[in-house]
């Protein structure tokens, strides 16, 4: 064989074996990209909500890709009822359940929670021209009262309802249901988070008002599934880091929760 077709074969070698090197590059950096669903009920702004185009947006959509670029990974959002959030993240449907959601000490029995990113409250809403009720202790045998489901709001009214202290407990999948049943007349009261409940007197200006004080504190928190260690460290870093950076601060600004 010539030298000439030496070379020619060894060059063949050589561009087959670059080529390889190549496309498992290319393959290590897509596989490195891991992907996490994130769950969230879209009708809790300003943490949950949807944009004009129809996408999931709010603070913590914003959050969670911000944390996600922090650490490099991953996220596409789904859109869940909000009591079927810890089902999903259980049967391994969604990965992450960031929806402002408390991290009570009865949901940390099913689910490890992040580090905490927001205290919020309940608070009691009524119609704008409602001027009987002004506060939680106006509420009667007469009043039916609204909440989401799955919420620790919901859990007040029902034991409300049971001892007597009002007329019906009103569930509702969704909280702008529930907003517009106040408006209309068609219950008396709505429990819900302060922010979320500012957000909507904001949207729909002279329709509901907050009376009385907040009824309690309740600490946000990003679940993830029992014992997922890594995952939830990874979170944890990057909330500090958004913290740090002062990009945190920045997103409680932009979505008015600062």
């Amino acid at each position: 064989m010539s030298f000439k077709k030496h070379l020619k074969k060894f060059s063949a070698v050589i561009c087959a074996v670059a080529i390889c090197m190549a496309f498992t590059a290319c393959g290590s950096k897509g596989s490195g990209d891991k992907v996490y669903k994130v769950g969230m009920e879209p009708t809790f702004p300003p943490f949950d909500t949807t944009n004009e185009k129809g996408d999931l947006d709010g603070f913590d959509v914003d959050l969670m890709k911000a944390i996600a670029k922090d650490q490099g990974f991953k996220v596409e959002f789904k859109s869940l009822e909000f009591d079927g959030l810890i089902t999903g993240l259980k049967s391994g449907n969604i990965d992450i359940v960031a929806s402002g959601m408390w991290a009570s000490d009865d949901r940390k029995k099913e689910v490890d929670f992040s580090d905490t990113y927001y205290e919020s409250g309940l608070v009691v809403a009524v119609n704008a021209n409602d001027n009987k009720i002004k506060s939680i202790d106006d509420l009667d045998k007469n009043s039916k009262v609204a909440a989401q489901i799955g919420t620790s709001s919901a859990e007040l009214i029902q034991k409300m309802q049971k001892e007597g202290k009002i007329k019906e407990a009103k569930i509702y999948n969704k909280v702008n249901d529930a907003v517009q049943d106040l408006q209309n007349g068609s219950v008396s009261a709505l429990i819900n988070d302060k922010p979320v409940t500012k957000e909507y007197m904001n949207k729909q200006k002279g329709k509901i008002k907050i009376v009385g004080n907040p009824l309690n504190k309740e600490n946000l928190g990003i679940g993830v599934q029992k014992g997922n260690k890594e995952l939830l460290d990874k979170i944890n870093k990057g909330l500090a880091n958004l913290k740090k950076s002062g990009e945190f601060d920045k997103l409680l600004k932009k979505w008015n929760l600062n």
